[in-house]
C-alpha cells in the first residue's frame, strides 16, 4: 500500500510521510516520488508548492 492509501486508511500519521520518502530514496523503484507516495499531480503539486501541512489538509477532507 502506498502512504496515502495507509493515511486515508488511517493506518499511519501523517508524519510518517517523511519514512516514505526515506524509503523511496533508498530504492531503486523507477516509480518518481509522488507515484511512490500514492499521489495525483493535485495533490503532489500542493506539496511542492505550499507545505506538508496544506497536502495534510487536503487529504483529511477526502478521508
Amino acid at each position: 500500500m502506498t502512504f496515502k492509501e495507509k493515511y486515508l486508511a488511517g493506518e499511519i500519521d501523517f508524519e510518517a510521510i517523511d519514512d516514505y520518502v526515506d524509503e523511496w530514496n533508498n530504492s531503486s523503484t523507477p516509480d518518481t516520488l509522488a507515484r511512490f507516495l500514492g499521489l495525483d499531480e493535485e495533490e503532489e503539486d500542493l506539496w511542492i508548492e505550499e507545505s506538508d501541512e496544506a497536502l495534510k489538509e487536503f487529504l483529511d477532507r477526502n478521508k
